[in-house]
Parts: C-alpha cells; sequence; structure tokens
C-alpha cells in the first residue's frame, strides 16, 4: 500500500517533461514477439504496468533488460505459448499478448486479464475477431485456449471501435496469410504509435489514424529501434493539477494535437493555453468557471481517461459541470472520495453533475482506480489542509514518479 501526504494551497510553477505513453507501450512491448526480433525501445516510462508487460516477456521466453527510459527485448530464442494467471491478473492490457502469442506458435493459453474494475469490458471482440481469422477457441480450468497453425486475412468490421481489439486484430494479422481489413477501427494516436512499430518490424498497413486499417503482408525484420509517444493522458493529468491547484506551468513533449477536447474544456474554465513545438504551457486564473457539459466519446472525442481528472479540476470551478461516461459503466468509483473532501457531487446512471463550492478541505481518501487515484490527486492539490491517499499501487501503473513531477512544480506531497 502506497500513502501519499498531500497538503493543498500551493500553486504550481514550472516545467515537466512527460512521459512516454503507457497505452502505447504496452501494446508494442506484446508485439515484440511477434517474430524473433531485437528490440530497442526509447521513452519507455518506468511504470507498474511496463513491468508487469516485462515479466509477461520473460515468462514467454524473451531477454529483457532496461537501461533509464530504455528498453530492450530479445524474442529471438524459443517462445512459451502459455502466460500464467499470476501474471495476467495485474493489468487489463495483458490480453493484448493474446494476437501476438497465437500468431507466433499458432498456440496461446492464458488466463483471462485483470486489470482496473471499471465495469464489463469482455473481450468478446478480440476472440470474435481471432475466430473469423481461423483460430479455434475454448475455455479451460479458467484459461482461455487459442490454437491455429496459421491465422487468415479476413474482414472484420467491430461493433464498436475498441482500441485493444483494434491494436490485438492489427498485431496478429500481420503473420496472417491474405489481407486484413478492420472497419470501425480506433483512431487514436496510440493506435498509430503501434503501426509504425509494426512498419518497422517489416509490416505492411495503411489506414491507421482512421476507421479502416488494412494488413497485407509482413517481411520480418531482425532489429527494430522505436521511441515511444508521449504520454497525453499525463499530459492532461499535469494539466488540469495546475488548473486545480493555480499556477502557470509548461508540459515539455505534450502534443498539442492529441489534446484538444481537454485543452478546450480547460480554455472554457477560464485557462490561459498556449501551444508550441516543444510542449503545451497553461495559466490558470484565481478561479474557474465550470465548461461546457463533457461527454466521453472514442478519439478525437473527450478522452474517459481524462473524465474524472477534469472533473476533479472543476469541484471549485464557479456554476455547474456535467459529465456524461458514454464509454465505461463504473467510471464515478471516484466520486464519493472526492465527496470526503467537501465536493458537491451527484450522480445518475452515467451522468455526473458537480455543483462548485467554494473551497475544499483534506481528508483521508482511498483510490479506486489509476485515473481515479490521479483525480483524487488533482483535487487535494486544490484542497486546504493535508490529504492522505491510501493507493494499493494504482498511480505507479500510470504515472512515472508523480510526486517527484509535483514536488519539483511546487507541490507538497510526499
Amino acid at each position: 500500500m502506497d500513502i501519499w501526504r498531500i497538503r493543498g494551497g500551493k500553486s504550481l510553477r514550472g516545467e515537466t517533461d512527460v512521459q512516454g505513453a503507457k497505452n502505447a507501450v504496452l501494446p508494442i512491448l506484446a508485439a515484440s514477439v511477434l517474430t524473433g526480433c531485437r528490440t530497442g525501445l526509447d521513452n519507455c516510462p518506468d511504470l507498474r504496468d511496463v513491468d508487469g508487460s516485462a515479466d509477461i516477456l520473460r515468462c514467454l521466453g524473451c531477454r529483457v533488460t532496461r537501461s533509464g527510459r530504455r528498453m530492450y527485448i530479445d524474442s529471438t530464442g524459443e517462445l512459451s505459448c502459455s502466460i500464467p494467471h499470476e501474471l495476467m491478473a495485474g493489468m487489463r492490457s495483458s490480453v493484448i499478448f493474446l494476437g501476438a502469442v497465437l500468431a507466433r506458435c499458432g498456440e496461446a493459453v492464458m488466463a483471462m486479464p485483470g486489470g482496473c474494475e471499471l465495469g464489463p469490458r469482455p473481450i468478446d471482440l478480440h476472440l470474435a475477431a481471432l475466430r473469423e481469422m481461423g483460430a479455434e477457441i475454448s475455455e479451460s480450468g479458467g484459461n482461455i485456449v487459442c490454437r491455429c497453425p496459421k491465422l487468415r486475412g479476413a474482414s472484420i468490421n467491430l461493433a464498436l471501435p475498441s482500441v485493444g481489439a483494434t491494436e490485438n486484430i492489427m498485431i496478429a494479422a500481420c503473420r496472417a496469410d491474405g489481407a486484413m481489413v478492420i472497419t470501425n477501427a480506433a483512431r487514436e494516436p496510440e493506435i498509430c504509435d503501434l503501426a509504425e512499430y509494426l512498419r518497422k518490424m517489416g509490416a505492411n498497413i495503411r489506414g491507421d489514424g482512421s476507421s479502416t486499417v488494412v494488413i497485407d503482408g509482413f517481411s520480418p525484420r531482425g532489429e527494430v529501434s522505436h521511441s515511444v509517444m508521449p504520454d497525453r493522458i499525463a499530459a492532461a493529468t499535469w494539466l488540469c493539477a495546475c488548473a486545480s491547484a493555480g499556477g502557470e506551468i509548461k508540459v515539455c513533449g505534450a502534443l498539442p494535437e492529441h489534446l484538444v477536447p481537454v485543452t478546450r474544456a480547460l480554455g472554457e474554465m477560464g485557462c490561459r493555453l498556449g501551444f508550441c513545438g516543444d510542449g503545451i504551457a497553461i495559466s490558470a486564473p484565481s478561479r474557474l468557471r465550470a465548461p461546457r457539459p463533457i461527454a466521453t466519446k472514442p478519439y478525437p472525442g473527450f478522452p474517459t481517461d481524462a473524465q474524472a481528472l477534469l472533473m476533479a479540476a472543476t469541484l471549485k470551478a464557479e456554476g455547474t459541470s456535467v459529465f456524461t461516461e458514454n464509454m465505461f459503466e463504473s467510471r464515478f468509483r471516484h466520486v464519493p472520495e472526492l465527496r470526503r473532501m467537501g465536493a458537491e457531487i451527484s450522480t445518475e446512471g452515467r451522468v455526473a453533475i458537480v455543483r462548485g463550492v467554494p473551497k475544499l478541505h483534506g481528508a483521508p481518501v482511498t483510490a479506486t482506480d489509476l485515473r481515479g487515484s490521479a483525480a483524487l490527486l488533482i483535487a487535494a492539490l486544490g484542497a486546504e489542509g493535508e490529504t492522505v491517499l491510501h493507493d494499493s499501487g494504482h498511480l505507479r501503473r500510470g504515472y512515472e514518479e508523480p510526486a517527484e513531477v509535483l514536488s519539483a512544480l511546487g507541490a507538497e506531497i510526499h
């Protein structure tokens, strides 16, 4: 259990570098086993989920080493096709190994993935796509067992633009016979980063970033070098933290085009934002105002991962803020903890209504999930007194040295 002590009332000032993207590096690590090759991965964030992926790679038979933000993966040896329950249980994104292992070995055996409890997130789309590609799938002893000596290309229309399913299909399709066409594909920047890595491995991919992705052909290469894109959700976190605490900061390395819905909302709240080639600057007013209603949507809409972050920044805003969560059923689990700090929030189904209060007060709170824990941190920075955040490791799953980042900006956090 991590215990974070945050004393609010300190405005933030200075600059911070944004880390490599968690949601980009994890599928890239899974894809590194697609063929026997050596991968040098730069800007690899130091996160609990990355450590978990590295443990899975080692379990499969890869050699994994790390020096600072550079990770080296050697998957040239014989690959195991089985991942034990204890390694799968830690994170939802572990399911991304399914397509890569199946494509490489002709068989994959793994437990159902774990991760944050955000409501039903079935992997039916992943399994249905692999069946379309020729895989035989069964359950045995709590494990998913997939078998297919050689996957085949297919035309797959996703019922919804699932990021994980799009990634799994893209990875598996690289070693399939024939062309793969994915329609209603996810369009997130992390999809494009994965596609760029797969192209460096020798895949012929086009259409990434659009709703139709085509994979047709694979000429494996023995050496791959790639730098992970900046983390847009980490950047959104520090921008919302400044909005909550007050002050003026610059998030270096953040890409403005990846954060348009978030920065637009912060601008509506009265923050001044500056965009340049090397990052995003924000200056917060003395009193925020409520933004227009926020509704989470697939990219390029407002990201579900930023919903809790912006909500935390609106708690003291003048007026009423409305949040509609369209992606996950249980993404308001942070709300009762924010209420302990004096927030006035009511929820009904997928809608949360925040009525701004003059001040928040520190309180003992408990992290509920990754982005919920970041929301509590953001709220604590804008509260009076000390907040004690009890966290069973959620923050370290997605943020690299959060206390050090915020302390360097002037926050009092231990």
